[in-house]
């Protein structure tokens, strides 16, 4: 068995896997794979002329960010013991893989990982997906080490450390491969956005850590799928979150975080409405409606059920709003 593989989930990426690609294959040492979620671009035939030694798994029709993952992993099943999960809009540098797995390998607790992540437009600035280190509020809220909500830090060597988070970032997480198949991988309900935190959490649910290694640094795009205002990001994840905090904690403090976060989302809808921003709105009123009557309840029982109660909370702060909105604190070092 390997000790790891470089694995990049492609859907209609032409652009990103011309212009990233070389970078992976200049600067790293593990096996590289791209699964394809059935695109109809130029994405295979360029992989074939200009990348022959590229391993590809070629899937029947687009199960988003989750289901391609998974569906692509269950066939090298077996044969590494890490996958390092990367985007394909990411700049990589010398040695981040082996560094990555050297870490990991160190750290035989961890079941993730992440590299810190900066923006590949303002390369002194952290991105927004995971930044320095992910982590989780009270109520369920992600914010980062390097970025609260939207206002992102400059990086001036503050996050360097390597430390346990809540959870690692999708743009680039390493991940002991035998535990990823063990959860069943991402959960495809989620299709994109906030399922490699909800996999973190059951993860940490199971008493392993997640880790994050400063000492490597790559650089994301970000935005590549969805922008980070479009009502269907908010609606993904309005409805992930829920769904992930139903499956983690358990039934009383759920029922808490939702009447909570109903009342904080519902004023945030209103909001919405009257500054004309009508598919934010209604964003949020189908996060909630699809999470209520079309999510299987069943089956998050299910996962439930395999799960221990797992409280912690590795940030400095329980509820990210009144520290932002009421305290006006912008960074996580202010926290």
């Amino acid at each position: 068995m390997k000790l790891g593989a470089i694995v990049i989930l492609n859907y209609n990426g032409e652009g990103m896997l011309k212009k990233f690609l070389p970078s992976v294959l200049a600067y790293s040492q593990s096996d590289i794979w791209v699964i394809d979620n059935a695109s109809t671009d130029g994405s295979l035939s360029l992989l074939e002329e200009d990348f022959p030694s590229v391993q590809t798994i070629l899937l029947k029709e687009n199960f988003g960010y989750a289901g391609g993952y998974n569906w692509g992993l269950s066939q090298l099943e077996g044969n590494y013991q890490y996958y390092i999960l990367l985007n394909s809009d990411v700049e990589v540098t010398l040695g981040w893989d082996r560094t990555l797995l050297n870490t990991a390998s160190e750290n035989p607790d961890f079941a993730a990982l992440q590299p810190k992540i900066l923006s590949y437009q303002n390369p002194d600035q952290f991105d927004y997906a995971g930044a320095g280190g992910g982590f989780l509020d009270s109520l369920g809220y992600p914010y980062c080490r390097g970025r609260i909500w939207d206002n992102v830090e400059k990086d001036s060597g503050q996050y360097n450390d390597s430390i346990e988070v809540d959870w690692a970032s999708g743009a680039c997480m390493l991940v002991k491969a035998d535990l990823f198949h063990q959860l069943s991988g991402f959960d495809g309900y989620f299709f994109a956005h906030m399922e490699e935190i909800d996999l973190c959490w059951r993860m940490r649910n199971i008493g392993w850590k997640i880790g994050y290694c400063g000492e490597v640094s790559i650089f994301h795009v970000g935005g590549a799928t969805l922008e980070r205002s479009s009502p269907r990001k908010l609606f993904l994840n309005i409805r992930n979150s829920l769904s992930m905090i139903y499956k983690n904690e358990g039934r009383f403090l759920f029922m808490w975080i939702f009447v909570t976060k109903f009342c904080l989302e519902f004023m945030a809808a209103i909001s919405f409405y009257l500054k004309g921003q009508r598919e934010n709105a209604l964003a949020i009123r189908k996060g909630y409606y699809e999470f209520l009557f079309k999510r299987s309840f069943a089956e998050d029982q299910v996962i439930k059920g395999k799960l221990k109660s797992y409280r912690k909370r590795n940030g400095p702060v329980n509820f990210l709003i009144f520290h932002t909105g009421i305290l006006r604190k912008k960074t996580f070092q202010s926290l």
